[in-house]
């Protein structure tokens, strides 16, 4: 964990770079040190239906939606959210500086009960770390 669901209006693809802004996401992410890298999947998620504020084509909106394993105290899921939302709002300015944009995060908790894995993607990380050294 976590799952990071970038949602954005389709109209962003000519304005911004969103592997870019996946990557910045996604490395904020992992500079928390609270999740093990193996664990952070970042998603793109391209919305080609959306009317936004007055309807003008121009307007567009970026929604985080971050999901992670229950258990974490407030102070903890405040910082994790406050440092993808300001990645989210640095990589976004220039655009936001010019043109109609709506960024948003919100963050919800796993339920461990209704929550299956299977993974071996961490011994895959390890490994090209280790082979890398």
């Amino acid at each position: 964990m976590p799952h990071i669901f970038i949602e954005y209006s389709s109209n962003l693809s000519q304005r911004i770079n969103i592997p870019g802004l996946a990557q910045a996401v996604h490395q904020a992410a992992a500079n928390t040190n609270v999740f093990p890298e193996g664990g952070i999947r970042t998603r793109q998620i391209p919305r080609d239906g959306y009317l936004i504020a007055d309807g003008h084509p121009d307007n567009a909106f970026v929604h985080l939606l971050l999901r992670i394993g229950s258990g974490r105290d407030l102070p903890t899921r405040q910082r994790i959210a406050d440092d993808l939302f300001n990645a989210l709002c640095d990589f976004l300015a220039q655009d936001m500086a010019q043109s109609p944009l709506a960024i948003s995060l919100e963050l919800e908790e796993i339920v461990p009960e209704t929550s299956l894995k299977k993974s071996n993607l961490h011994q895959y990380v390890k490994q090209r770390r280790e082979n890398t050294l």
